[in-house]
């Protein structure tokens, strides 16, 4: 697929300006994700190194870099990932690999008590081969369009039945469901980070930029420096590191809470959004504070353009615990700087509704693979599911957690901000579950390439 856009994009000017080598870029590895959307996801194996190489050598042209075509219908993508234990199965020389930063070198499964992921989410738990040291390498494509996806994950398909030595040991298929909307039943996919250099608008018009080197190995970040990358430079340079999640969601848990903690239905759709921090349209509360408001949702100039410390910095409106405050505090008044802990995140939803109405769980699979990306795992991805998502302290509320995706287990409570006396609610249980985890690297594509070509 040929790219869309020009070798360099300029953000700045003078001396401090900034040059993303956009096309060397995976496609995957930035885009927001299209709306509506089909996808898939593939994991594979790699039982011999040489047939890990010349895998690679028929993915290249396949993968896609640069930004979306100007016609959507004819935009689609295939995105290829490596864990450590994948690069270590392709060859990669030792000192390449102890350059990757500590957290992907370990991987998600060790690390899973950190980031929350204990009880029934623990790994132990997982869906096979998540955290076993198998998977090698994740293919992930993604279309607003069934048939152009069928065309690229055929070209992909190819590529992997073709190559002995090569086996693939999971797929999920990924989809927008009818609704447009989660199996919460909420949309989204409507955030996405303004970038330095890179020609994306962000989807806030009041965040400034954030300095490409939080999203892309080679490039400054907020600190002003360079964040470390792995060796050599052409392994390193235009890549970034993804965060694969499979997430069950418990939706009858959900909608049995609901229903208890609410006294008919215009207070328990309040509450839901009051947990989210929008309404089932998008309708962020900070702007439709009393009731959903699908006009202003559908205006992609007005969904995201607010700003919380000037208007509901106490939260009467977006409580500071609601699920969207926790991930993107935004300007909030919090312990940290939340333009260090930004991310690209993209939800894509698997199985089927659960039908309205009720409230028993019917024993389909059905959720959420999120795929979190960015330029140091440890302090956006991990930081944000440790200390943001799982703990309360940067906002003011001990022991609370986020009442959408935390942990709770039967004894989480959320606190909501109203006059005359603040509303406590106890005993939330876990609406989601975690099934399992991969750290990935996404290399850019010369870096690609390069790993095609490895020699013994």
């Amino acid at each position: 697929m040929e790219a869309q856009a020009s070798m360099n994009t300029t953000a700045g000017s003078g001396a401090a300006s900034v040059r993303v080598e956009i096309d060397d870029v995976q496609s995957g590895a930035l885009r927001p994700r299209p709306v509506p959307y089909e996808g898939k996801f593939v994991f594979l194996r790699v039982d011999d190194r040489h047939a890990g190489r010349a895998l690679l050598r028929r993915l290249l042209p396949v993968t896609a870099g640069g930004l979306p075509s100007v016609d959507p219908s004819q935009d689609a993508w295939v995105a290829v990932a490596f864990t450590y234990q994948g690069l270590k199965a392709l060859g990669v020389p030792q000192e390449s690999l102890d350059s990757f930063p500590q957290a992907f070198r370990e991987g998600m499964a060790a690390r899973a008590e950190l980031i929350g992921d204990v009880g029934e989410s623990a790994p132990a738990r997982w869906e096979a081969p998540f955290g076993t040291g198998d998977v090698h390498i994740a293919l992930s494509a993604l279309s607003s369009d069934a048939a152009q996806l069928d065309k690229e994950l055929e070209r992909a398909r190819v590529a992997y039945e073709d190559t002995p030595g090569v086996q693939v040991i999971w797929q999920q298929d990924v989809h927008q469901l009818p609704t447009g909307r989660t199996t919460f039943g909420f949309r989204d996919g409507i955030s996405h980070p303004n970038i330095e250099g890179v020609g994306l608008p962000g989807s806030n018009p009041q965040e400034a930029p954030i300095k490409a080197g939080e999203f892309i190995l080679g490039y400054p970040d907020e600190t002003g420096n360079l964040p470390p990358m792995p060796s050599p430079d052409v392994l390193g340079r235009n890549g970034t590191y993804a965060a694969v999640r499979k997430v069950h969601t418990n939706v009858a848990a959900w909608r049995r809470y609901l229903s208890a903690n609410s006294s008919g239905a215009e207070e328990e759709a309040l509450l839901a959004a009051k947990m989210v921090g929008r309404w089932p349209s998008g309708a962020p509360l900070t702007l439709a504070p009393e009731h959903d408001d699908p006009e202003l949702a559908a205006d992609p100039h007005r969904v995201n353009n607010f700003l919380y410390r000037e208007n509901d910095d106490r939260g009467f409106r977006c409580p500071a615990g609601a699920h969207i405050r926790r991930v993107n505090p935004r300007d909030s008044t919090i312990i940290g700087d939340a333009r260090m802990h930004r991310l690209v995140r993209r939800g894509t939803t698997y199985g089927p509704p659960l039908p309205e109405g009720v409230l028993e769980d019917d024993g389909a699979d059905r959720g959420l693979v999120g795929v979190f990306l960015g330029a140091h795992l440890e302090r956006q991805f991990e930081f944000i599911k440790a200390e943001w998502v799982n703990d309360g302290n940067f906002i003011g509320y001990p022991g609370e957690k986020d009442p959408v995706a935390g942990h709770h287990s039967g004894t989480g409570s959320v606190t909501i901000p109203e006059r005359p006396v603040r509303r406590r609610l106890q005993n939330l249980p876990s609406f989601v579950v975690t099934r399992g985890g991969e750290y990935c690297f996404v290399p850019g594509l010369r870096a690609l390439r390069w790993l095609a070509e490895l020699e013994d």
